[in-house]
């Protein structure tokens, strides 16, 4: 309707003129739609830089007509929307109002330039070390600040391994951060790691994984007097809240593994080859996975500040995967970017 002629009636008290004038004339002007809301009712607001300015009635927000920089800033928020809040161009199309190949042609863009987010300084940082696996062989270990709630670094590798975890802790104790407390699920290169550049920090050994291991050990059915008696103590391994509490639980395991010790060690032997092995296998790879924990398993109760559990990042693992398989088809090196730019505007939104 821009720059058509209409015709324009009005009274006088001699006699009625009819006057052409141009809609431009009376302030109506093509309607800017707000990049932050979608509304399409905006209103000239001075200029600046010689840039005339926009103000939306909706939202209340103020932006310019023409700026390249603010262009981009504004579509980082629908990438932002694509990466975090699990949109397709389906609905990012309808309510930016941009097509879906400009939206593409950017977010393209942003996948090439990954982010960069610096790391917090803490002096007493009680560290969750965990990492996740997708396809391709593609491992992300993430190293979570549990008193600020951030990711201070991250890896891709093939594997969760001590020379690369190693080198992520030395980076670390360069950069002024002071490690009280690791919680990890007991690889052994987290823990070899841990000693060897924190070696005050305490290493707390998720009881969740213990829990859920061993119960995975010893099956929902298991036939062994043994393996029966000890599911009810290892399922109440998480309602130990404090000492009296981990006192009771140790000295009902130790009971326990006294009562069928000689069981556990049960042995058969190959008369042929003259090799032996452990008669119940699994019975004795859930003992064993308790026994050596326990020296690390309640640190959380003489600081309550370390985390008992690895499942903050469990939970994080899993948002990532669910917003990752929504965006199927993406390239190896698009999947790796997508990830570190879900990690930055995770990190971000928390600052």
């Amino acid at each position: 309707m821009v720059g058509k002629t209409y015709v324009i009636g009005y009274y006088s008290t001699s006699y009625i003129e009819f006057i052409e004038i141009s809609f431009n004339k009376l302030f109506f002007y093509e309607k800017k739609r707000c990049w932050a809301c979608g509304f399409q009712e905006t209103i000239k607001w001075s200029k600046r830089k010689g840039k005339q300015r926009y103000k939306c009635i909706n939202c209340g927000i103020f932006f310019t007509e023409k700026n390249e920089g603010v262009r981009r800033k504004n579509l980082l928020v629908w990438f932002e929307k694509w990466v975090i809040e699990r949109l397709t161009y389906r609905y990012l199309k309808k309510d930016s109002g941009y097509s879906q190949s400009t939206l593409q042609r950017m977010f393209k863009s942003y996948l090439l330039t990954p982010p960069i987010f610096p790391i917090r300084r803490s002096n007493k940082a009680h560290l969750i070390i965990d990492g996740t696996y997708f396809s391709n062989d593609l491992c992300l270990v993430l190293y979570w600040d549990n008193d600020v709630r951030y990711i201070q670094m991250y890896r891709f590798s093939n594997g969760e391994k001590y020379e690369q975890i190693s080198e992520d802790l030395r980076n670390l104790h360069r950069l002024g951060i002071e490690v009280v407390s690791v919680t990890c699920d007991g690889k052994k290169g987290i823990i070899k790691a841990v000693n060897e550049v924190y070696p005050l920090a305490l290493i707390q050994r998720c009881i969740v994984h213990i829990h859920r291991q061993s119960l995975l050990f010893l099956r929902k059915k298991p036939k062994t007097e043994a393996a029966v008696e000890l599911i009810p103590i290892a399922r109440m391994l998480c309602a130990v809240k404090n000492h009296n509490d981990r006192i009771f639980w140790i000295e009902m395991f130790h009971r326990w593994h006294l009562k069928h010790m000689d069981f556990i060690n049960e042995k058969n032997r190959n008369e042929e080859s003259g090799r032996w092995w452990y008669r119940h296998k699994n019975l004795r790879r859930a003992t064993m996975l308790i026994s050596n924990a326990i020296p690390n398993l309640f640190h959380f109760l003489d600081n309550p500040e370390i985390p008992n559990s690895t499942n903050a990042l469990e939970s994080f693992f899993g948002h990532l995967k669910d917003s990752l398989s929504i965006h199927r088809g993406l390239s190896y090196q698009n999947r790796k970017a997508f990830i570190q730019w879900y990690l930055y505007f995770k990190n971000t939104n928390r600052t």
